[in-house]
């Protein structure tokens, strides 16, 4: 319970890293398992930061190794678990259970780069909480091996894993996802998930490996179930990206004056611009039919036809 200082970066096409502002947060000034919504303002430039910020004692998302899951422990599990039995139903109603969540591997992903390979990691959601998982470069089939847990607050919620390929400092690409319903989770049962589109609703290419434990109170999860959801501070990504556009547009551009360019080039060497130029390019097509134009009489007003 203190001061959190936060640091604002950024980052140019040549990886140059530069600090934008800084913002503080007196933790010790708000109050416990409430969200709060604040903007701060950054110092040394303009602009802000909005940042949801709730204080929840022994519940709150982490990212561990498998060396150190949670849940392993059997001391701890206990813990947990009593924590979420029937006798604490009136205690805290909106936590409502844990979920922790083993990122094992995925295998034959989609290769997004020209050499054939991807840099992938996985980020996961639930609610408003998102973790990922460290980057594993030039990979089609990375391991993470990492642990995730996250509060849950409604057991209606869908955890969404999806898998991006690292792209510098463009915009990750869509390599795969899966959304997968609280309630259909199998408690300690390794799971081998097929990666569909954007829109869940086609295979992609590849799968990732999951195992999942749910601990919950069900009186918790029946009660928050008529209680209205909480609102997502996350926006979802919008369709048509400015910088993507942008991206594409330069592309286009460049590949229209290389033809542009290529094509005044063979016009220069035709009209003997340059003799030098003009000699080789002839010299270079030697053996093929040479160029001319055949003046024929034509038997009329007209004149010559070429």
């Amino acid at each position: 319970m203190g001061i959190l200082d936060i640091e604002v970066w950024g980052k140019d096409s040549k990886k140059h890293e530069e600090r934008l502002g800084t913002c503080k947060v007196d933790i010790s000034a708000l109050p416990l398992k409430q969200a709060n919504c604040l903007e701060l303002p950054l110092d040394s430039c303009l602009g802000a930061l909005l940042m949801l910020v709730t204080l929840t004692p022994c519940a709150g998302v982490s990212v561990s190794d498998l060396c150190v899951c949670p849940l392993a422990d059997p001391s701890e599990r206990k813990q947990i678990t009593q924590r979420y039995c029937l006798q604490n139903s009136l205690k805290d109603m909106k936590d409502v259970g844990i979920l922790q969540v083993k990122v094992l591997k995925a295998a034959d992903l989609l290769a997004a780069d020209f050499s054939g390979k991807s840099d992938p990691f996985c980020l996961l959601e639930l609610g408003n909480d998102r973790l990922q998982t460290h980057t594993v470069y030039k990979n089609l089939n990375p391991e993470w091996n990492k642990v995730f847990t996250f509060p849950i607050k409604d057991i209606h919620d869908v955890l969404e894993v999806t898998v991006f390929d690292e792209d510098g400092d463009k915009p990750p690409d869509f390599l795969g996802k899966v959304a997968i319903p609280l309630l259909s989770i199998k408690d300690g049962q390794p799971n081998c998930y097929v990666l569909k589109n954007k829109d869940l609703e086609q295979a992609f290419k590849g799968v990732i490996y999951l195992e999942m434990d749910i601990i919950y109170n069900p009186v918790k999860a029946s009660i928050r179930t008529f209680t209205p959801r909480e609102k997502r501070f996350v926006e979802d990504s919008r369709k048509l990206s400015k910088k993507i556009l942008s991206r594409d547009v330069d592309r286009v551009k460049r590949i229209t004056m290389a033809i542009w360019n290529t094509m005044q080039f063979l016009k220069s060497c035709f009209q003997w611009e340059s003799t030098l130029r003009s000699t080789i390019a002839f010299v270079s097509h030697k053996g093929e039919p040479p160029l001319y134009m055949k003046c024929t009489p034509f038997s009329g007003d007209i004149g010559p036809s070429l």
